[in-house]
């Protein structure tokens, strides 16, 4: 049996070699998920971003419970740093979802960065796509730790739930600016620490100076440590996705998302276009000596590499 029926079929083996397949960029695996892309669009992808130390892997571990008693299919995505050794992903999110990933209905699977930005890996959202071919319902993606330019989750998932924990303090106003825009739904994370209500109160006030006057996004106070809060929490991530559907949102979002998704992979294979023929004859290196001694200026340098794409 090939590899496309074992992963219709339900095969964890076979889909995970189809997300090895995609992270190593083979043929196979693209002309596959092309073939199918037909079946996703159907699961609710949800993301899972913050401050390291925020407790995400352990939030991801009771919302993916909690999802499993009424019934659900997950996937997870966990995005960790990639090895300096290896090359491959840390994996210190499926060590603490060793238990989770015993569950015939879950399918775990770590990504290293491998120097991607964003907080993502490249090769993320060809993963959500295969765990949306391969029948989960709800697909978890896990950042590394959400920094300033670490916001690239919002163009992956549906839903993207930031988590902070207390005692952020003036950090909350240091960070705002990069990513408290991006969340849908906050969760404050350790709140059996002190301080848990101011935090919670910050990030409202926040939130309410900005300009969105549809929808109040809600900050849920939780413990996933102790499994409190987890279930107010998945409620409110489900109702987000019921807004969007109700208000249109849904379709627009995931729009705006396969336009900059395309933008990507155009900007990918042009700069790898470019980069190959400006390679040759050593044509990269003698046009930035050239900028360097002032011979030309930068501008008409872009202008001649950018010539050699149309001079095939």
């Amino acid at each position: 049996m090939n590899i496309e029926n074992k992963l219709l079929l339900g095969d964890k083996r076979a889909c995970a070699r189809l997300i090895s397949l995609f992270e190593n960029e083979e043929q196979e695996a693209i002309d596959l998920v092309k073939k199918l892309y037909n079946k996703t669009g159907k699961a609710h992808i949800i993301g899972i971003t913050g401050p390291p130390g925020g407790g995400k892997s352990t939030l991801t571990d009771k919302l993916a419970k909690e999802l499993r008693k009424r019934g659900k299919k997950v996937g997870i995505i966990a995005v960790d740093p990639t090895s300096p050794f290896s090359g491959g992903a840390i994996l210190g999110d499926r060590v603490r979802m060793s238990d989770l990933a015993l569950d015939k209905g879950v399918f775990i699977r770590s990504m290293g960065t491998r120097g991607y930005l964003g907080g993502l890996s490249k090769a993320t959202q060809g993963a959500v796509k295969i765990l949306d071919i391969f029948g989960m319902d709800y697909i978890f993606v896990e950042t590394v730790g959400v920094g300033q330019s670490e916001v690239d989750i919002v163009k992956t998932a549906d839903t993207v739930v930031m988590v902070m924990v207390p005692g952020l303090g003036d950090d909350i106003q240091a960070i705002k600016a990069g990513v408290m825009e991006i969340g849908d739904v906050f969760a404050v994370n350790k709140s059996d620490l002190q301080g848990a209500d101011k935090t919670a109160r910050e990030i409202q006030t926040v939130l309410d100076l900005g300009h969105r006057q549809d929808r109040r996004i809600p900050v849920v106070k939780v413990t996933a440590r102790l499994n409190e809060g987890v279930n107010e929490l998945l409620n409110e991530i489900l109702s987000h996705m019921d807004y969007m559907e109700e208000c249109g949102e849904l379709s627009d979002r995931r729009g705006e998302n396969a336009r900059k998704e395309i933008i990507s992979m155009v900007e990918t294979e042009l700069m790898n276009i470019i980069m190959k023929k400006a390679q040759k004859n050593d044509f990269l290196n003698n046009i930035s000596n050239d900028v360097v001694l002032r011979k030309i200026d930068p501008y008409t340098a872009k202008d001649e590499i950018l010539s050699l794409i149309k001079n095939k």
